[in-house]
């Protein structure tokens, strides 16, 4: 008996908690996934390496890794030579400097041509609400409107055969995938948050996505495998 072709989902792969998680949910759910890295330049370029080692555990046959220099238009601290913030009061509450300046925009078209090549209609993407309120291109209306551009500008859009984006952290608090990603057998161990890592898979501990990530495993109550500095 032949088995049913399953749909292809593109999933953008950055080796993060959120990502990652992402990815899980996106093959729970069914789809045959692909998964697209982008080198940009970052200056934890250490998640590339958690991108690829997150790949071959999941199983990601078709799994690409590419550049993009978002370093030669800098603009954040994730791209420049501006500090990483450290132990912040607030975060999530405004638009902090490791926004890069159209990251997400850049990374959905590169995805959704990634996508069209390989006749992948869904685009799977870690963003969540703990990030929006803070990143402008993690907002639901953005990712809506760029399912709209997406469906305008590509041959797949003009024959009905459109995208859909898929964002299914969205609403989750970082603890609330901290329990979906463990119940989907995610290995945490392998992913990489932070924006100053010391070392390979080590964390600082301080900066926003650290903090954010420690908090999600305590207010889970499940054991937190990541290493922090302090």
């Amino acid at each position: 008996m032949t088995g049913v072709a399953r749909e292809k989902a593109a999933v953008l792969l950055s080796g993060g908690l959120d990502s990652t998680t992402a990815l899980a949910w996106a093959q729970a759910a069914g789809f045959e996934t692909v998964a697209l890295t982008i080198d940009y330049g970052q200056r934890h370029a250490c998640e590339l390496d958690a991108a690829r080692k997150v790949a071959a555990q999941r199983n990601v046959m078709d799994h690409r890794v590419i550049r993009i220099d978002l370093r030669s238009i800098g603009g954040s601290a994730l791209t420049a030579d501006i500090a990483v913030p450290r132990d912040r009061d607030e975060v999530g509450h405004d638009v902090p400097v490791t926004y890069v300046p159209a990251r997400n925009l850049t990374f959905l078209a590169v995805l959704a041509g990634f996508a069209e090549a390989i006749g992948a209609r869904d685009l799977v993407i870690g963003a969540n609400v703990q990030d929006y309120s803070g990143y402008p291109d993690c907002r639901p209306e953005f990712l809506r409107a760029f399912e709209r551009v997406a469906n305008l500008g590509t041959t797949l859009g003009e024959r009905g055969l459109g995208f859909t984006v898929h964002a299914p952290l969205l609403h989750l608090s970082k603890a609330g995938i901290v329990r979906l990603g463990t119940a989907l057998g995610v290995d945490y161990r392998s992913t990489v948050s932070c924006y100053d890592p010391p070392a390979p898979f080590v964390h600082c501990g301080h900066c926003d996505a650290c903090r954010l990530r420690r908090a999600g495993f305590i207010e889970a109550g499940i054991a937190d495998p990541t290493v922090y500095v302090s």
